[in-house]
């Protein structure tokens, strides 16, 4: 059987057909083995009704005892030996299977990884499962053909002469019936295919939907979406269920006829031979023995071949379902060049990104995909003109750039095993060299929370932890690979702002004289990054530290600090009055509170800063619920000012998500002014003053109805 560190060569790809024959051929002492195996027993089978055919006369009509045992001895010899190839035939075409389904698999498993980061674009995950699960079993199965079917094929032959020996007539009969019954199977056979094909496909993509629903179930709770896609998920089941009907019909049809041509064809033939034996044309041994021939032709020969027929007809259909993922080529990789001796420059001409070397760089836009682009152009998985110290990437080999440069994607897969080793990749790493690395991702509760600490398994893709655990695993093993580029891809997205804080201080500390980009629009982050390129529609519209881009750029202030146009943050002048506000919608309340909904909950609403979205700041909600407190203190009438004093300071909440989904908060107009004091990010999403990473800061610029008439801030997404 096939090694597991042995190479498993180089796969016939020109078709189903041709890569069946190159799995028989990488194997051909165990090929020709069974073959001979199958054969020498199939027609030991057929040979027991000629040894009964000579016991009877020339040992029982004639009364001859002698002749009678001898052949009966015959007889159990023929039958010891038939089971003793029995088990070898068994035992060697197991082994033709195993090999032919192992090979498989790792030929499958070698291209998948030579194919890296183009495999998702070229090929879904489903049709990868569907390959591997099911169509493996299928090929190896229709190598039974090796074995039974040339033994099959032999002892048809070896039958026919036998028969001729009895009656040219029979002989002829039999000869031309196992055509026949070809001739009304095949085209059964044809549309197996077709319908086997049909139903891989459709059960392809209902297996990249189960673990596309399985990976993103929270996220679809979150969404309300969930009853959506168990809709989509449960048409679909439908179809593959309707097309799996289909196929098993074709297939009892085919069944059938293969269990009721053969006992069609014993009964014409026993009929003859009988007719023939009262005319005194053939012994009575000869009938017995013709019988024994075609019972035995019936029962296995025939049998087998339509079996073997149906087998390979579903394993063509494999077979070119692995052809074609076979097929597949990663990009051409022509690079020659040398890359540069020392850390440099990356430059991405179409968005205008410079990356230094050495420095902590932040790419933040409105739309997440632009910063995502620049860095798949920066890694080099997309076509780019990017240059490293002054020579294009794309002239490097893919393989040196793999060496220096990462891209860690936030949604990177986890593979299932343990903690220690996940994070540690391929390479060996002691436990202090990954206790330095979970510390810098601010993932030291992980491993003391876990049972056995770095020991403890995880499941595949992390399920076993949540989505903020997820991201610093992932994070952690991206430290440890130390690469002299990293690029993250969000890292810190999913973390709360305390945990946020701490790994965007450590990030930077552990990558101190590293080059590292991260896409993110956190201020928690982008404090800690040495440059940042803030993008509009993919390119670089200012460059600077954060701070410098706060104070000179209103878009970018807007989307990193999550609020509404700088202007309207201006402090109102204390004292002004109602007039000098902006202009107070018709139901605003004439204390300037918000509205709440009738039965909403004050009580709901005084959550922390932590509980709102993972992109959310506790800092920003804070410093957003002291503005808008001043502002409205300073700018409402006399007796909200009044009243807003003697509210206790606890009263003041700081998130939003937590509030009743129903939309913005509404006082009634005889509420406590005390209770009206939200901050933006309190309301419904459609009504916050939430900006999310990939909203557009123009469009939360919007002032509610209910809102404050001193001009308090409730942005729209």
């Amino acid at each position: 059987m096939i090694d597991a560190y042995e190479d498993p060569g180089t796969p016939d790809c020109r078709g189903g057909w041709w890569y069946l024959w190159w799995l028989v051929t990488r194997q051909p002492g165990r090929s020709v083995a069974g073959a001979l195996f199958g054969s020498t027993w199939m027609v030991l089978l057929a040979a027991t009704p000629y040894l009964m055919a000579k016991a009877i006369d020339e040992g029982l009509e004639p009364g001859d005892m002698g002749a009678l045992a001898g052949w009966t001895a015959a007889l159990f010899v023929v039958g010891s030996v038939n089971v003793w190839l029995s088990i070898m035939r068994h035992r060697t075409m197991t082994r033709v299977r195993l090999d032919a389904n192992f090979r498989t698999v790792k030929v499958v498993v070698a291209h998948t990884v030579r194919l890296g980061a183009a495999l998702p674009a070229r090929i879904g995950a489903g049709e990868v499962v569907t390959i591997g699960v099911g169509d493996v079993q299928t090929i190896a199965q229709a190598l039974t053909v090796v074995g039974p079917g040339v033994g099959a094929a032999m002892a048809y032959v070896v039958v026919a002469g036998l028969l001729l020996s009895v009656s040219v007539r029979l002989a002829v009969v039999v000869l031309l019936g196992v055509p026949l019954i070809a001739v009304i199977v095949g085209p059964l056979l044809q549309r197996l295919q077709r319908a086997e094909t049909d139903y891989r496909e459709r059960q392809g993509v209902l297996t990249a939907r189960i673990g596309d629903l399985a990976g993103g179930l929270r996220v679809l709770n979150g969404l309300g979406g969930k009853g959506l896609f168990a809709d989509s998920f449960r048409h679909e089941s439908r179809r593959l269920r309707d097309q799996g009907y289909r196929v098993g019909a074709v297939t009892s049809w085919i069944q059938a006829l293969g269990a009721g041509l053969p006992t069609l064809f014993l009964a014409v033939v026993t009929w003859l031979a009988a007719r023939m034996a009262a005319r005194g044309e053939i012994t009575v041994g000869e009938l017995v023995s013709v019988y024994g021939y075609v019972a035995v032709l019936a029962g296995w020969p025939v049998a087998l071949l339509m079996d073997v027929s149906y087998y390979l007809g579903r394993g063509v259909v494999a077979a070119r379902r692995v052809v074609a993922l076979l097929r597949l080529e990663p990009e051409p990789d022509t690079g020659t060049a040398d890359p540069p001796g020392e850390p440099s420059v990356l430059h991405d001409p179409e968005s205008g990104v410079r990356v230094p070397p050495g420095r902590l760089t932040a790419l933040a836009g409105a739309r997440p995909a632009d910063a995502v682009a620049v860095v798949d152009r920066l890694g080099r998985y997309a076509p780019s003109d990017v240059t490293w110290g002054g020579v294009r990437l794309d002239g490097v080999p893919l393989s040196r750039v793999r060496e220096r440069i990462l891209v860690a994607d936030h949604e990177a897969d986890l593979f299932a095993g343990p903690l220690g080793e996940l994070v540690a990749g391929c390479r060996e790493r002691d436990e202090a060299q990954v206790l330095d690395a979970v510390h810098a991702a601010a993932a030291d509760d992980i491993v003391r929370g876990l049972p056995d600490g770095l020991g403890s398994l995880v499941d595949a893709q992390g399920r076993n932890l949540s989505g903020g655990q997820r991201q610093r695993v992932r994070l952690v093993r991206a430290l440890l690979a130390d690469p002299e580029v990293l690029l993250a891809v969000e890292p810190t997205s999913a973390l709360d702002a305390h945990t946020e804080a701490t790994v965007a201080a450590r990030l930077s500390a552990a990558r101190k004289g590293r080059t590292t980009v991260v896409t993110t629009t956190s201020p928690l982050v982008l404090d800690h990054a040495d440059t940042v390129h803030y993008l509009v529609d993919g390119k670089v519209a200012a460059t600077g530290s954060h701070r410098e881009l706060l104070d000179g750029q209103p878009g970018y202030r807007a989307l990193v600090a999550r609020d509404t146009d700088p202007a309207d943050t201006e402090e109102t002048p204390r004292g002004a009055g109602p007039a000098e506000t902006q202009e107070r919608p018709r139901d605003a309340d004439p204390a300037g509170t918000r509205e709440r909904p009738r039965d909403a909950d004050p009580a709901e609403t005084r959550k922390t800063a932590q509980d709102t979205h993972p992109t959310r700041t506790g800092q920003t909600a804070r410093d957003a619920a002291a503005r808008t407190e001043r502002t409205t203190r300073d700018a409402a009438p006399a007796h909200a000012r009044e009243a807003a004093r003697d509210v206790p300071p606890t009263s003041t909440p700081e998130t939003a998500l937590d509030t009743h989904p129903t939309g913005t908060e509404e006082s009634p107009r005889d509420a406590d002014p005390a209770e009206t004091r939200k901050t933006a990010q309190d309301t419904h999403p459609t009504g916050t003053e939430e900006s999310p990473r990939d909203g557009d800061p123009a469009e939360t610029r919007q002032t509610p109805r209910g809102a404050d008439p001193a001009g308090t801030q409730k942005a729209g997404r």
